[in-house]
């Protein structure tokens, strides 16, 4: 028959070595957790950084079209004449609403014949004129 005493040895030594093994698996944890926050912060940290690249980027690339858009580098002239392009056919597009716009502001609704401005229309009569407050409009 096993002796009381060391059955209680037996227990407190298996006690003793679980506490050992849960205080190591606890520092391993502690340790890997640690790692993992200065991994995901460093990783954040580098797409806070490339987004400040790219937006710089963007910066010189503007800055160099104002000052060189006339006489590009070779390596960029391309570039440049496509900005140049891009920017000419808006403003062309912009002057041809404002054409629409001002060719249009007399025309009756309803094709009528009748001049809205004269408001001898019944449909002009009846609807109060939509105003246009150039929030559909964009820059480039």
């Amino acid at each position: 028959m096993p002796n009381y005493d060391d059955l209680k040895k037996k227990a407190k030594d298996a006690i003793d070595t679980i506490a050992d093994i849960s205080v190591e698996a606890y520092k391993i944890a502690e340790e890997k957790a640690r790692i993992l926050a200065r991994r995901t912060k460093l990783s954040a940290d580098i797409t806070r950084e490339k987004a400040a690249i790219r937006r710089l980027k963007v910066e010189i690339g503007g800055a160099y079209y104002d000052l060189h858009k006339s006489d590009p580098e070779e390596a960029l002239k391309q570039s440049c004449e496509e900005i140049t392009a891009s920017l000419d056919s808006i403003a062309a597009m912009r002057r041809e609403i404002e054409e629409l716009k001002n060719n249009n502001a007399d025309a009756c609704c309803c094709d009528c014949g009748e001049d809205a401005a004269d408001a001898e229309c019944e449909v002009v009569a009846d609807e109060p004129a939509a105003e246009d407050d150039g929030s559909n409009d964009t820059d480039e």
